[in-house]
Order: C-alpha cells, then structure tokens, then sequence
C-alpha cells in the first residue's frame, strides 16, 4: 500500500502580541524562526514559522499573531497540547530554564513509559516536553541553548474528544494510522514508520467543556505527504469518505487540502516540498520579510503597518 500520510507537519496556532510570541518561541524554547511572512488570506498579519534549522515537517509551528485578540479556551473539539521532545538527558535543564525564565510548569510525569513536563506559553497555549533518547533528529543550536539539549521537534499533539470513535476510524481507516498504545481513555496512534514527531493522541474528554478559539488555541494541524500526486489520492479518498474537502491551495512552501474531523478540529494535508529554502539560503531563513507574488505591489504599506520583529 502506498504512503500517503507520513507523520505531523506543522501546528498552527492564534497568538497576541508578536514580540512575545517570537521571544518565547526563540529565546525560551530555542526553536529556529524559519519563515516571517503573512497571513495569505488577511496580509496585515504575520505568519511566523519556527522549526529546526530548515523547518524540516515535523518540527515546525507557526502562529498568527493578532495583538490584543482574547484568550481562547481548552476544551474538546480542539488540539490542547502540542508536545515536543527533547533528550532524556536534558529534563534537568528544561525544569531549571522554566523555573529561571517564570514559567510555571507541571510534572515531571509518566505516559506510556516516557517523561515528560507540561506548561503554557504566554497566550495560554498547552505545551509538553517529552523526554526520550528515541528521536534521532538534530535541534537547533542557537547557541544560548547546548545542542545536546535542545528540543528535536513534535512528539505528539492531544486531540480532545467528546465522542472520539470517528476521529478514531478517520485516523485508522484513511489517514493510515495505527493503534499503538490505550492508556486512562488517551489513545495513540503512529503515521508511517511512528516515532517523536509521527504520534497522534485522540483523548476522551467526556467532561470538558468546548473549547474556544482565541489566543493561545490550536487552529489546525497538519499531516505531511509526500508529493502533489499522494495529496490527490488522499483528497479523493477523504472526499468519497464525505468529507468536505478543499481543492489545493498554494502556501508557497508546500501544497495544502482542509477539512474537519468529525470531532470538529480543522485537519490539512500539506506536502513536504517544496520547503522553506525556495525563496531564501537556509542560512538567512526568517530573516526577511517574504510575501507571496499576490502581494509584492503591496509591500510597502504591509511592511509599514506589520509590527517591528527582534530575534534576540
């Protein structure tokens, strides 16, 4: 059988205040800023890229930021946490980087034999850090952060369900993922060859309230495909399955198809090329503002009025 879902590709989450989002996400959490560009459907915003050093799919998340938009709210209907992993070794730098920086955190804790800590960044966005020597990919060195402890990308990302056996069917019976582990109503489940980066957790969540989009929540998450041509297989695949599917759209950076789980949570399909490197020398990436053709006759009124950006 052909692969037609590999794995995670990106996160995207509403955020507030720009300088914020870009400190926590560089300077706390040491990711890479890989892409500064805009919302292609509402250009007087940003959208901010971080991963590992090329934004590989996997590793990154990206954000809106809208300023003073309202917190949203946890609950089912959403992804609540997005976890990260980082090596085994580096618990004790993680725990005493949150505790120097003031950002409260929880755990240490166990899931399915593997531990892990869990906080929130600025706008309330659940985060986790699962430690674990099984993932193999390289983090950014970003030089305030030792390489040997930087986080390597996603680990799994927590979809709250009211009623989660059509989430579950979808994931199983289309999107090809498998069952891996059951543990306190958590179900986990791999893409492709699994593994940090490759997890997907649907969570019964029969008490929580519904969740409310705002700063700080999850708008959708990205699977990652192969090519133009296995993203085609899959949207016709979602679409006899009566899912409403969107046609192609360009990002730029790769090719996209949404549509919703029976959950509610917004899904994409996104290939992994062309990659971020298309308009920029990896060396330089997120160091310019990139704007797609629609809006270059507009760059500079878009430039004028999109907030100034320092990476620390």
């Amino acid at each position: 059988m052909e692969t037609l879902i590999n794995g995670l590709h990106h996160v995207t989450t509403l955020a507030g205040d720009t300088q914020r989002n870009v400190d926590y996400y560089t300077d706390i959490l040491g990711l890479r800023l890989v892409k500064k560009t805009v919302n292609f459907d509402a250009p007087d915003v940003y959208h901010l890229y971080y991963g590992n050093e090329t934004g590989s799919p996997g590793t990154i998340l990206t954000f809106f930021p809208y300023g003073k938009l309202p917190r949203g709210r946890k609950g089912v209907g959403q992804l609540t946490y997005t976890a990260f992993s980082a090596p085994t070794a580096s618990l004790s730098f993680w725990m005493d980087r949150l505790h120097e920086r003031n950002i409260p955190y929880s755990g240490p804790y166990k899931r399915f034999s593997e531990t892990f800590v869990r906080f929130e960044d600025f706008d309330g966005m659940g985060i986790e850090l699962v430690f674990t020597d099984d993932d193999q990919r390289t983090g950014w060195d970003n030089g305030r952060i030792p390489a040997e402890y930087a986080v390597r990308g996603f680990h799994t990302v927590t979809l709250n369900e009211l009623n989660p056996d059509r989430t579950i069917k979808l994931l199983t019976e289309t999107m090809q993922h498998t069952l891996v582990g059951e543990e306190e109503g958590r179900f986990r489940f791999k893409a492709g060859l699994g593994g940090p980066g490759n997890f997907v957790d649907v969570l019964h969540s029969p008490k929580d309230v519904h969740a409310l989009q705002g700063a700080g929540s999850v708008h959708h998450v990205a699977f990652s495909t192969d090519s133009d041509e296995t993203q085609l297989i899959i949207q016709e695949q979602l679409a006899e399955g009566g899912y409403h599917v969107t046609p192609v759209q360009d990002r730029n950076y790769f090719n996209s198809i949404y549509f919703r789980e029976p959950g509610g949570i917004l899904f994409e399909v996104a290939t992994n090329p062309p990659g971020f490197a298309i308009d920029e020398p990896v060396a330089e990436l997120g160091t310019a503002l990139k704007l797609p053709p629609q809006y270059e006759s507009r760059r500079a009124k878009i430039e004028a009025e999109l907030p100034t950006i320092i990476v620390k």
